[in-house]
């Protein structure tokens, strides 16, 4: 085979963005995966997107700002055809005593970048997102304290919501369609995807020069891991002992024939940890239940849930991460117990209507991925090994938001250009910094969702 530029193992929404950024800076670039682009993780994204992120100094807010612009950008040249639209992630509280923290949230995230905090105490003030689009949306957050404001925007809250914080520059799209809008610019400037698996990277003077892909010797001088929840392994071929691991997380879909979660609706998180109202027969069958037992005990916050598909469609994807542990990755991804049942409950806290599915409940569709993250939930994007390796990976999740901004960083890096200042946060070589290990000690919120 002829050699190129930069070899990329993994065409996940990582590898293809990375392509994308590649060539555009005049690159050969090679795309390698033993399955088709964009068909593993990448597959079972909720496509969501938002630049509400914590951190002790807002490189994760630069990263999905940048990020987010680039979104937009492509969204103008394509007459949006990945569907972006802007109508913000609402975080819902029934507990008076947790308002509070959601305005230091609010206020937090305005420090770091996100855009400024608007407080709601009385009516008129509030204006809702626009349905399509995100021209003319506000960034920052809005804290809705009024309950009337509340009862008017979003009358299916349950009557016991006493604050909503609304975070506006958030939303989804089609994460098919923007995969395949970077793949086909990538393939238009030269790239070339080959379905196959790296089996070794070849080191000469400490320097990567070829790739073995299914028995062809590839010449190249740069190589890419980009590999998904196969990082770590690809990582070891390298000679390198990345410091990530895996979450199995799942997501439901199901038809919401009874039109309860609106269609114009934004996603819907549960701001409150809880405890689920089980039946005493479920309680009794959980109980006997080994693998299931921990679901009678609290909660963490974070159900979620949003609509799927156009104004005429009436599916609804919910997630929940109330199991969240490091797991070694098997495919196909093993399916967790009861997942819909207790993530509908979860939702009822500030949805109650959706009690009506208990009773006579959907058949929802369950897939779900990894989530293939480091200790502080930051990407690794840069140098890693010898002269000429680099990394792109550890998005646990947010892989779709982020990786048009990650795949600039990523170029940057591959062709020597000048660096954004948040590019220094994602370098795999932070953990060798004595002061970032500091920092990592009192870091207490990931901003994991």
């Amino acid at each position: 085979m002829r050699g190129y530029d930069v070899v990329i193992c993994g065409a996940g929404i990582a590898g293809v963005a990375a392509a994308e950024a590649l060539t555009a800076r005049g690159a050969s670039a090679l795309l390698v995966d033993d399955r088709s682009p964009l068909s593993l993780t990448s597959d079972a994204s909720s496509e969501c997107y938002r630049n509400w992120w914590p951190g002790p100094d807002g490189a994760m807010v630069a990263l999905m700002n940048r990020s987010i612009d680039l979104l937009e950008a492509l969204a103008r040249e394509t007459q949006n055809a990945i569907a972006l639209n802007r109508r913000g992630y609402l975080y819902v509280t029934t507990d008076p005593a947790r308002v509070g923290l959601l305005r230091q949230a609010g206020e937090d995230a305005a420090a770091l970048g996100a855009g400024p905090l608007r407080v709601h105490a009385e009516s008129g003030t509030y204006s809702p997102s626009i349905v399509h689009g995100w021209d003319g949306s506000p960034d920052g957050a809005d804290l809705i304290l009024d309950r009337a404001t509340l009862r008017r925007f979003f009358p299916w809250l349950a009557d016991t919501a006493v604050a909503a914080l609304h975070a506006r520059r958030c939303g989804w799209l089609s994460a098919q369609q923007l995969g395949m809008t970077l793949l086909e610019r990538a393939r238009a400037r030269g790239a070339r995807f080959m379905r196959g698996r790296v089996g070794a990277v070849e080191i000469t003077n400490q320097h990567v020069s070829a790739v073995h892909v299914d028995g062809h010797r590839v010449i190249t001088g740069a190589f890419v891991n980009a590999a998904g929840p196969f990082l770590q392994h690809v990582g070891r071929m390298v000679g390198v002992e990345l410091p990530v691991f895996s979450e199995r997380h799942l997501k439901s879909a199901f038809e919401d024939y009874l039109g309860l979660i609106p269609r114009d609706a934004p996603l819907l998180i549960c701001a409150d940890p809880q405890t689920l109202p089980w039946s005493d027969e479920e309680r009794a069958l959980i109980a006997d239940d080994p693998e299931a037992h921990d679901l009678l005990g609290p909660l963490p916050a974070g159900a979620h849930c949003r609509p799927e598909g156009g104004m005429g469609s009436s599916w609804v994807i919910a997630l929940w991460a109330y199991d969240a542990a490091p797991v070694k990755e098997v495919f196909p991804v093993p399916l967790t117990p009861y997942f819909f049942d207790v993530t509908l409950r979860g939702l009822m806290r500030i949805i109650p209507s959706l009690e009506a599915y208990i009773r006579r409940p959907p058949r929802p569709s369950i897939d779900g991925g990894y989530y293939t993250k480091t200790r502080e939930n930051r990407p690794l994007i840069g140098p890693a090994g010898p002269r000429g390796s680099f990394v792109m990976g550890a998005f646990s999740g947010y892989g779709i938001m982020a990786a048009c901004g990650a795949a600039e960083i990523l170029a940057a890096h591959v062709s020597g250009a000048t660096l954004p200042a948040c590019a220094s946060a994602f370098h795999p070589a932070r953990y060798d910094d004595p002061a970032y290990l500091s920092l990592l000690d009192a870091w207490t919120d990931t901003g994991q969702l």
